[in-house]
C-alpha cells in the first residue's frame, strides 16, 4: 500500500484544523466603549495632534527664552604680511653708542601676527512689550492646539462609532439573511414533493427556486459587506486585519434619552462644549497679542549690556581686564513706515478670525438641527417598523395558512416571506440608526456620550 496518499490527507486534516484554530482563536466579540478606547490609543490623527500640541509648547518656550540674556563670544587669530605702521604718536627714544647725543629714535615695531578676543552680554529690559506680549501669544496658541486636538478624538469617537454600528447592521443582515435562506430552502423541499406528487404546477416550484437564488444572491452581498466591515474596523482600532470582529448587541438596548431638550437647547450646549470654537476664540486672543506685539516696534529698545575685551598683538601691545558695563539703547525711525505694514497685517488676521467663528457658529447650528431632527425621525421609525415587523409576521401566518389550505397562490405566500424580511431587516436597522443619530447629536453638541447633559 502506497503510504504517499495517506500522508498527503493527513497533512490537508491537519492543516485545515490549524486554521480553523487559528480562526476561532482570532474571533473576537467587542463592546462599543472596547472599541473607542482602542481607537483612540492606536488613531495616528491623534498622535498628529500630540506632536502639534509639542510644536506649540517648543514655541512658548522660544518666546519665553527672549527674555533670557544674549551672550555672544567671538574671537580670532590673525597673520599679516609685514604692514607698515605709520604712528602718529611720538615713541620713546633708545640709547645708542654711537650716536653723539647717546639716544636714537625708535623705529616701528615689526606686526605680523594678531589675536583678539571678547565676550559681551545684553539682558533685555524694555522691547516694546514685544516680548510680554510674544509669550501672551504662544500661550493662546498652545490652548488652541489643546483644543484642536480634543476635536480630533471627538472625531476619532464618531468615526468608531460609525463604524462599529456599520459592522452590527452587516452582522445582523448577514443573520437575518441566512436564517431567511434556510426557509427558503426547505420550502423549496417542501413544494418540491408537492410538485413530485403532481399537488403543486411546476411553475409555483420554479417561482420558490428564483426566491432561493435571489436570497443566496443577497446573502453574497451580505457577506461581502461583512467582510469589509470588519477590515474597516480592523484597521481602525489596529488590530490584525483578519480579525474576526463579532460586536456586542447591549449598547442597542441602552437607554437614549434627550431629558426632554429641545434644539435650542442642544445649541446652548454646542455653544458651550464645541472645541473648534473655544479653540477661534484662544487664536483670536492670540491674534489681538500680536498686534499689540506688532506696535511694539514704535517704541525704542533699553538693554542691560556688558562685556570683556582681550588682545594682543607681538611687539606691539597686549590689552586685558578690559571690561565694560552700561545701558543699551537703540530706536528705529523707520518703524513709523515698516511697522505700520506687521500691525494691519495682524488687524487682518484677528479680522479674519472673526469672519471663521461667525461661520462655524452658523455650521453648529445647523448641525445640531440636522442632527437633533435626524434623531427625532429615527426614534420614530423603530415605533414605525417593530409594528410593521408584527403586521409582516402576522399577514405571513394568514398567507402560510391559506396556501396550506389551497386558498393562495404561491406567489403570494413568497411576497409574504419578502415583506417578511424586509419588515425585520428594517426594524434591526432603524435600531442602530437610532442610537448612531443619538451619537451624532451628542457630538455635534461636543460633548461625549458619557458626559453629563443637563
Amino acid at each position: 500500500m502506497n503510504p504517499k496518499p495517506i500522508l498527503f490527507y493527513l497533512g490537508c486534516l491537519l492543516a485545515t484544523l490549524l486554521l480553523s484554530a487559528e480562526s476561532k482563536a482570532q474571533t473576537r466579540v467587542i463592546s462599543l466603549q472596547e472599541a473607542i478606547d482602542l481607537s483612540l490609543q492606536n488613531n495616528k490623527q491623534l498622535r498628529l495632534s500630540q506632536l502639534a500640541i509639542a510644536g506649540a509648547q517648543n514655541q512658548l518656550k522660544e518666546a519665553q527664552d527672549r527674555r533670557l540674556p544674549d551672550v555672544n563670544l567671538s574671537g580670532a587669530y590673525l597673520r599679516m604680511s609685514h604692514a607698515t605702521v605709520d604712528l602718529k604718536v611720538k615713541l620713546p627714544e633708545s640709547n645708542s653708542n654711537n650716536n653723539e647725543s647717546g639716544t636714537t629714535p625708535a623705529t616701528a615695531p615689526d606686526i605680523n601676527q594678531a589675536t583678539y578676543g571678547t565676550a559681551s552680554v545684553s539682558l533685555p529690559i524694555f522691547s516694546g512689550l514685544r516680548i510680554s506680549y510674544g509669550i501672551e501669544s504662544a500661550k493662546y496658541l498652545l490652548k488652541a492646539s489643546e483644543l484642536d486636538a480634543a476635536k480630533d478624538r471627538e472625531d476619532v469617537v464618531q468615526n468608531t462609532v460609525g463604524a462599529f454600528i456599520n459592522l452590527y447592521k452587516a452582522q445582523q443582515a448577514t443573520h437575518m439573511v441566512t436564517e431567511n435562506l434556510e426557509s427558503a430552502r426547505q420550502r423549496v423541499r417542501d413544494l418540491s414533493n408537492l410538485e413530485a406528487n403532481g399537488l403543486l404546477a411546476r411553475n409555483d416550484l420554479l417561482k420558490a427556486e428564483l426566491q432561493q437564488s435571489n436570497i443566496e444572491l443577497t446573502l453574497l452581498d451580505a457577506q461581502n459587506n461583512l467582510r469589509l466591515a470588519r477590515l474597516n474596523m480592523s484597521l481602525m482600532l489596529g488590530l490584525p486585519a483578519n480579525t474576526m470582529l463579532e460586536t456586542d448587541t447591549a449598547f442597542i438596548s441602552q437607554s437614549l434619552t434627550f431629558a426632554d431638550k429641545n434644539a435650542m437647547a442642544w445649541e446652548d450646549l454646542a455653544f458651550q462644549h464645541r472645541s473648534e470654537l473655544a479653540a477661534l476664540d484662544w487664536r483670536s486672543k492670540a491674534a489681538n497679542s500680536s498686534i499689540k506685539a506688532a506696535k511694539g516696534a514704535y517704541f525704542p529698545s533699553l538693554a542691560l549690556t556688558g562685556g570683556y575685551t582681550y588682545a594682543y598683538v607681538p611687539n606691539f601691545i597686549t590689552i586685558s581686564n578690559a571690561m565694560n558695563a552700561g545701558l543699551g539703547l537703540s530706536y528705529s525711525p523707520s518703524a513709523f513706515w515698516k511697522a505700520g505694514t506687521q500691525v494691519r497685517t495682524a488687524r487682518l488676521r484677528a479680522e479674519e478670525l472673526q469672519v471663521r467663528k461667525e461661520q462655524l457658529t452658523d455650521a453648529v447650528r445647523l448641525q445640531i438641527n440636522q442632527a437633533y431632527e435626524q434623531y427625532q425621525l429615527s426614534s420614530n421609525r423603530i415605533n414605525v417598523y417593530a409594528k410593521a415587523v408584527e403586521q409582516a409576521d402576522e399577514n405571513f401566518r394568514i398567507v402560510h395558512n391559506k396556501f396550506e389550505n389551497s386558498l393562495a397562490t404561491t406567489t403570494e405566500l413568497l411576497d409574504a416571506d419578502v415583506a417578511r424580511l424586509q419588515a425585520q431587516l428594517n426594524y434591526s436597522a432603524a435600531k442602530a440608526d437610532a442610537v448612531a443619530a443619538y451619537y451624532n447629536l451628542l457630538h455635534a453638541a461636543g460633548i461625549s456620550q458619557n458626559q453629563d447633559t443637563k
